[in-house]
C-alpha cells in the first residue's frame, strides 16, 4: 500500500507519546533507585543481599498478577481511566517508601508503586496502536528507550542527593507531577474517532487468550527479556571475576549495553521499517545480538569488550519494539483488543524473566563461558518466532 494511503495522524499523538514515555522513565527512575542507593538502603533496613535482589524485582513483579485484568480493563473502559486508577495507587506506594522502615513495609511500597508500571506497560500497544496506526513500531520503540534513559538517569543522579528520603521525595513528586499530566493531557482516541462499544471483560480476555499470535509474541518477547536480563545480571560480576576487572570497571564497561539498546530502540524500528520485508533484517538484527552476546567470554582488550556490547545492545534492541507492536495488525485484535493481548505479553514476559535466569544459573553455575552460551541461544531462539508470525512490514500497510 502506498504512503499517500496510510491513515492520516493526529500532531496531538506526540504529546501521548511524550507523556507516556516520560512516565516510563520514572517508573525506571524509582525501581532502580534501589540498586543506586543499595549501600544505603540495605544497611537502613538490615536486609540481606536476597532481600534486597526481591525489592528490586518487587515492582516487575506485580506484572504476572495485574497485567491480564488491566489490559481487559481497559479495552472495557479505557486506557486512560485504568492507570489514573494505578497512578494514584503508586503515588501512594512511591511516598510511602519515606516511612518505610523494614523489609516488609518496603517491600508493600514497592509493590503499591508497580502497579502503574504493570497497567501503562500492558496498554501501550493499545494506546500507541490508536494514535500512532501504521507507525505504531516507532512509538514503541521510544518506549522501550525510556526505560533506558531512566535507568541511566537514577544511575547519573543517584550521588547528587543528599540522603536517601531526598531522593524518595525528589523521584515520589515527580511521579505525582506526571500522573497529573496524564489526567490533564491524554486522551483515549483522536477527535472524530469513534471507540468501539464496550462488551463484557470476560469477552475481552476470550478474545486475545485464544489467539495464537499473540501467544507466539509473548513467548518471544519473555525469552529475549530474560536473556536479556540474566546477561545484564551477571555481566559485572563475570567481567570482575573472570577477566579481573575493578567493579569501577566492569560496570563502566556493562553500562554499554545499555547505551547500545537505548540508540537500537530509537533507530532500529525506524531502519526495519523502510524495508520491503521486516522478517530477514529482524532475523540478521537477532542473530547479530545473540552472537555479540556469546563472544563476551572469549573477549580479552576493554576496547572490543565495549565495541561488542554496544553492538550486541543495538541490535538486540532494534527488533523487540516491532515484535511486541505486531499485536495490534492481528485482525483478530486489532485496537479493540489490544489492551488484553498486551496483558498476555506482560504476564507471560514477567513469568518467563523470572523463571528462565534461574534456570540458566543452575545449569551454569559460575561458569560464565557457558552462562552466555546458554543466554546467546535463548536469545537467537527469538528469530524462530519472528520466521513463524506474518511480517512486520506486510501487516503495517495492510
Amino acid at each position: 500500500m502506498e504512503e499517500k494511503q496510510m491513515p492520516r495522524l493526529s500532531s496531538y499523538r506526540w504529546v501521548i507519546l511524550a507523556i507516556v514515555c516520560l512516565m516510563d522513565v520514572a517508573s525506571n527512575y524509582i525501581q532502580f533507585q534501589v540498586s543506586v542507593l543499595a549501600t544505603q538502603i540495605m544497611p537502613a533496613l538490615h536486609i540481606s543481599t536476597a532481600q534486597f535482589s526481591s525489592l528490586l524485582m518487587a515492582p516487575m513483579l506485580v506484572a504476572v498478577v495485574l497485567s491480564l485484568p488491566a489490559g481487559s480493563l481497559a479495552d472495557r473502559f479505557g486506557a486512560k481511566k485504568v492507570v489514573t486508577v494505578g497512578c494514584i495507587i503508586s503515588i501512594i506506594g512511591a511516598y510511602g517508601r519515606l516511612i518505610a522502615t523494614n523489609f516488609a513495609m518496603m517491600m508493600v511500597m514497592l509493590l503499591l508503586f508497580g502497579v502503574y508500571m504493570s497497567i501503562l506497560s500492558t496498554n501501550t500497544i493499545k494506546i500507541f496502536g490508536i494514535w500512532f496506526k501504521q507507525d505504531t513500531n516507532l512509538a514503541m520503540g521510544m518506549f522501550f528507550a525510556s526505560a533506558s534513559i531512566g535507568i541511566i538517569l537514577s544511575q547519573l543522579t543517584g550521588p547528587l542527593f543528599s540522603s536517601v528520603k531526598a531522593a524518595y521525595m525528589f523521584s515520589s513528586t515527580l511521579l505525582l507531577v506526571l500522573s497529573i499530566c496524564w489526567v490533564l493531557f491524554i486522551k483515549d482516541a483522536p477527535k472524530g474517532e469513534k471507540v468501539p462499544p464496550s462488551e463484557p471483560v470476560t469477552k475481552y480476555i476470550n478474545i486475545a487468550v485464544k489467539s495464537k499470535k499473540t501467544w507466539l509474541v509473548a513467548i518471544a518477547g519473555g525469552i529475549g527479556q530474560a536473556a536479556s536480563m540474566s546477561f545484564t545480571g551477571i555481566l559485572p560480576q563475570a567481567l570482575i571475576n573472570g577477566k579481573a576487572m575493578t567493579p569501577a570497571g566492569a560496570n563502566a564497561i556493562a553500562s554499554a549495553a545499555e547505551i547500545g539498546s537505548l540508540i537500537g530502540a530509537m533507530l532500529g524500528p525506524a531502519i526495519i521499517g523502510k524495508m520491503k520485508k521486516a522478517k530477514p533484517i529482524m532475523v540478521v538484527f537477532v542473530t547479530i545480538s545473540a552472537l555479540a552476546m556469546f563472544m563476551v567470554a572469549y573477549l580479552s582488550g576493554s576496547g572490543l569488550l565495549v565495541i561488542d556490547l554496544v553492538l550486541g545492545g543495538l541490535f538486540g534492541a532494534s527488533a523487540g519494539p516491532i515484535l511486541q507492536s505486531m499485536i495490534i495488525s492481528f485482525p483478530e485484535i486489532g485496537p479493540k483488543y489490544a489492551g488484553s493481548a498486551g496483558g498476555i505479553v506482560g504476564m507471560t514476559s514477567t513469568l518467563l524473566s523470572y523463571i528462565l535466569p534461574v534456570v540458566i544459573s543452575s545449569i551454569a553455575g559460575q561458569n560464565y563461558a557457558l552462562t552466555f552460551m546458554i543466554q546467546a541461544t535463548l536469545s537467537f531462539t527469538t528469530a524462530f518466532f519472528v520466521l513463524a508470525l506474518p511480517d512486520a512490514n506486510r501487516a503495517k500497510r495492510k
